[in-house]
């Protein structure tokens, strides 16, 4: 339970670390970026396999690179679910899904 809470909150300063270095993506506090991490779980577990499964054609046809499309969009939306937390545009949800990649990769080895 422990390792899970302490996952969450790197997570948080994760967001918060990508809202310093992305212009474009801003959040408000601490609170909001955990709330930011619970509505991206939310979205990568229920919204994101569908939509994944929708456009199976096009990633297989790019090579796999439409993926990072559809994690920028679901970065989109979770800065229009999250309060305190906002994307402005493609091109910032698109880095900031990148170097959150990244991160989640790192985060996850620990």
């Amino acid at each position: 339970m422990i390792k899970i809470f302490i996952k969450w909150i790197l997570y948080a300063l994760s967001i918060i670390f990508i809202s310093w270095i992305v212009p474009g993506i801003g959040v408000e506090n601490f609170l909001s970026a955990m709330i930011v991490c619970v509505i991206l779980a939310l979205i990568n577990t229920f919204v994101k396999p569908l939509l994944q499964l929708i456009a199976l054609p096009v990633t297989i046809l790019t090579l796999g690179l439409f993926s990072l499309v559809i994690n920028a969009l679901m970065l989109m939306l979770a800065g229009w679910a999250a309060p305190g937390f906002e994307v402005e545009g493609f091109l910032s949800a698109l880095i900031g899904s990148i170097l959150l990649s990244i991160l989640s990769l790192v985060i996850s080895r620990i």
